[in-house]
């Protein structure tokens, strides 16, 4: 992560730089001098400190339903039921973290993938069905993990009851923010794939890239820059997905950036 992308995700976090130097350890003026580009090449391991504040998953913390930080690994599908519909979370292995509402970006992506693949399904018929989040997944049909993919195709409708999906569906895309990057490449990668999933998408705004995992056949992506159109395995080629107009937005975002800056 460089120093532009720090600077996005303290503006959308809303922190301060008192609380950048509480939650990574690093002094404040030096933060302060980083950030002021008054230090023009700072330490690895002064970024690295401060990269992982912006990149380890938020926990959720206590609000309107009472949260104990011991218990974090033992909370179970029925804490998850329990708190506000205003508060959105995912639960993974006892472990609640908390889900900031989506970017604008974040909503044009997942909701033109998941356009493209409900025409291809409607034109060509058929059982599966796809959803866009937020939609309760039931993983690994256990109590421990309840999560919220930002797309997901199920084929198995014997899976979808009055509540959620319960089990894993055929094919899941996350699109990437600071705040769920790490969330999303590692910890997700490796439910999703020993739950049966069988083809995650990851979608990067910020590297514009996207990540393609079919777990059937080979366990490294296959890796897309966001142009040109995009082959779900799901369906042997028969459907594409066209990046044109979120290339497009991704430029935008990235002038309005430069703009703000």
């Amino acid at each position: 992560m460089n120093l532009e992308e720090m600077k996005r995700c303290k503006k959308e976090k809303g922190y301060t730089y008192v609380k950048m130097s509480e939650l990574s350890g690093v002094p404040l003026g030096t933060i302060q001098k980083i950030f002021n580009g008054e230090t023009e090449s700072p330490r690895y391991d002064t970024l690295k400190a401060l990269e992982d504040i912006f990149m380890e998953p938020d926990q959720v913390r206590e609000a309107a339903y009472a949260y104990d930080v011991d218990r974090q690994g033992s909370y179970t599908i029925e804490d998850y039921y329990q708190i506000p519909d205003e508060q959105r979370v995912e639960l993974i292995d006892g472990y609640f973290y908390d889900m900031t509402a989506p970017v604008p970006l974040h909503q044009l992506i997942a909701g033109e993938v998941h356009r493209q693949i409900a025409n291809f399904i409607l034109d060509e018929g058929g059982d599966c069905i796809p959803f866009i989040s937020p939609i309760d997944v039931q993983l690994d049909c256990d109590e421990k993990t309840m999560v919220q993919p930002d797309v997901i195709i199920l084929c198995d409708r014997d899976k979808m009851n009055n509540k959620n999906i319960y089990g894993a569906p055929e094919f899941v895309m996350e699109v990437l923010s600071p705040s769920t990057r790490r969330k999303d490449c590692l910890k997700k990668l490796d439910k999703y794939e020993n739950a049966g999933v069988k083809e995650y998408w990851i979608v990067d705004p910020d590297k514009k890239k996207l990540l393609a995992y079919f777990f059937e056949e080979d366990l490294m992506p296959t890796i897309y820059g966001l142009e040109g159109e995009v082959p779900l395995k799901l369906y042997g080629g028969k459907l594409s997905i066209r990046m044109e107009h979120i290339a497009k937005w991704v430029a935008e975002r990235e002038k309005s950036v430069e703009t703000q800056d």
